[in-house]
């Protein structure tokens, strides 16, 4: 059962809240409709139950608050708005690394996209499917996890009549199963063909909670329908009848057999076309204004939703009959790194960044060597003294400031709540992952630097390397710090820009400020310092591990590196304390 109480927006300046109060309940075996005009407050009420929008109030999944629940993407399945994720990321990529964030076999991807209908399309773009297709992957996206509820913010809409009639019966079937299911409309005739219970809402406050029946005789018109080779002769009939018997009686003539009358009843019907001798195939009370029944899908894998529903719900679940609280939940840990591994890898942005970084740094190697005077190894590393960052440094900090994109575009991966909050163990996954990309392609562009260098000069601006291991720490240190930065940068700031702009402050403006600190002498000097950690350690390292340790203390003393070190902590406390904040429930 979802129970939505008190649910209140965050108010805004001389403006009432767009939701005001608002409380109902969402029944396990039904189907309920949050009907509503436009603006009238229905995807923020979705956003207050999801805890994606700040405000008052408190949605209970099965008795839990979302933020109590330990895998929320297993108990809700969510579709809010378009389908996000990369235009390029195929369809079974996107599905696969959801998979992996709500803690399911990769398999599962496969059985969902059967369920919906479009195994066909499992390798076609996200941005080359049409609005009915889209419909379909996010709805498979929602029924991943094989949650107990759905909320749905208006699934049908730019929908076809066969796709809505195949729509409404897949969530039906879902409800028939005990789960229960909560969709948006600004349409009372979809409300009344789809729904079990209606909940209207008006400016943010609820206006009524009434079943189907209820709805349709005080909110929508009762009418007749009518069906007989005679549409013309019966109409012609009943319009003079009622004038006789002085009764408003309204007919309306939707095509050549088919009649609907409003005011009358099937008995005044039938008893005025057996008088008259008229033929009728067809005599039935409908709910006023909701249009002819969507046409029948035709018959297979993709039109039967009540199999596709059960197919939804696993070969070894029934739940026809039990308590909504006796659903299963799927079992199994969130997959953090396999996650990231399918986030990064699912487009072409890691090789078309590598293969930008590698030309850019070949090109100002190549410019550096023939104006001389050049370190060899800023030469590989293709850094002149005036420019902030190398290439690869760039590059890796652009990786690091993707990373957290898909995050917060995706509700049910949002960053605050969702089956991916702000875990450690999702921090870690995506700085190991990117830590790892950056030194993919610092390797990458020296390796690149160094063969065209002799390529080109043959074996003039390159000699052997007397100390090999402080610039190797070096450079490593500055890749990895630069793509933490990004990650950082853009988890506290939910921005890729400005992920990417505090890789390239860390240079521009902190490098200063520390050049300056550190300009004047060191009243404790560090030297001797490895010697002494030797000392101190308790497994005795080898001798030649001191070059190691004092490459990485020369690298943390130099500005670029202290300025990366200072920028890290200082994100990574940012981080650590909107993460917290975000679960203070006030």
């Amino acid at each position: 059962m979802l129970q939505a109480i008190g649910l209140t927006s965050a108010p805004r300046r001389d403006k009432p809240p767009i939701v005001d109060d608002l409380t109902f309940e969402v029944c396990p075996g039904r189907v309920t409709a949050l009907l509503g005009e436009a603006g009238s407050g229905k995807t923020t009420a979705l956003r207050l139950m999801l805890e994606l929008e700040p405000g008052r109030g408190v949605a209970y999944f099965r008795g839990r608050p979302l933020h109590r629940i330990p895998h929320p993407g297993r108990e809700v399945g969510v579709l809010l708005g378009e389908l996000p994720g990369h235009p390029a990321r195929t369809v079974r990529n996107q599905l696969r690394m959801l998979c992996a964030a709500a803690g399911v076999p990769g398999s599962r991807a496969d059985a969902v996209l059967e369920v919906v209908g479009i195994a066909g399309l499992r390798d076609q773009r996200l941005g080359s499917l049409s609005v009915g297709m889209a419909r379909r992957v996010g709805l498979a996206a929602a029924l991943l996890a094989d949650p107990c509820t759905l909320l749905l913010d208006e699934p049908a809409t730019g929908l076809s009549p066969r796709e809505q009639n195949w729509m409404h019966g897949l969530l039906r079937s879902h409800a028939a199963l005990g789960g229960a299911v909560l969709f948006t409309t600004a349409d009372p005739k979809e409300a009344a063909r789809a729904a079990d219970q209606v909940v209207t809402i008006q400016g943010g406050r609820l206006v009524a909670d009434q079943d189907v029946a209820r709805f349709a005789r005080t909110r929508l018109r009762p009418r007749v329908a009518v069906r007989t080779p005679h549409a013309a002769r019966l109409a012609d009939v009943l319009g003079r009848e009622a004038r006789a018997d002085r009764r408003a009686v309204e007919i309306v003539e939707e095509s050549g057999s088919r009649l609907s009358v409003y005011g009358s009843s099937c008995a005044e019907i039938g008893e005025a076309a057996f008088r008259h001798g008229v033929l009728v195939h067809q005599l039935a009370d409908e709910t006023g204004d909701t249009g002819a029944p969507a046409p029948a899908p035709p018959a297979g894998p993709d039109a039967d939703a009540k199999t596709a529903a059960e197919a939804a719900a696993g070969p070894d679940r029934a739940r026809a009959g039990r308590p909504a609280s006796a659903v299963r939940r799927v079992g199994g840990p969130l997959r953090p790194v396999r996650y990231e591994l399918r986030r990064v890898f699912g487009t072409a942005t890691p090789v078309l960044t590598a293969a930008v970084v590698t030309v850019v740094s070949v090109v100002t190697a190549v410019l550096m060597a023939r104006a001389g005077h050049a370190p060899q190894h800023r030469l590989l590393a293709a850094w002149p003294d005036r420019v902030p960052l190398p290439p690869a440094a760039v590059g890796a900090g652009l990786l690091g400031a993707l990373a957290f994109g898909e995050e917060y575009r995706y509700p049910a991966l949002a960053a605050d709540r969702g089956t991916v909050p702000r875990r450690m163990g999702l921090l870690l996954a995506k700085l190991g992952v990117c830590a790892a990309l950056a030194l993919l392609l610092g390797a990458l562009a020296v390796t690149a630097d160094a063969a065209v260098l002799r390529l080109v000069f043959d074996h003039g601006p390159l000699r052997p390397p007397a100390e090999w291991i402080s610039p190797a720490a070096s450079w490593a240190g500055l890749l990895i710090g630069c793509a933490w930065a990004g990650v950082l940068a853009s988890g506290v700031f939910r921005s890729a820009t400005a992920g990417l702009a505090a890789v390239l402050a860390v240079p521009v403006m902190v490098v200063p400020l520390v050049s300056r600190a550190l300009a004047g002498p060191s009243a404790y000097p560090a030297s001797g310092l490895a010697a002494r950690l030797r000392g101190l350690s308790f497994a005795q390292w080898p001798p030649e591990a001191d070059r190691l340790v004092l490459g990485t203390l020369r690298v943390m003393t130099q500005p670029v590196g202290t300025a990366l070190l200072l920028s890290l902590t200082v994100l990574l406390c940012a981080y650590g304390f909107t993460g917290l904040r975000s679960r203070v429930r006030w």
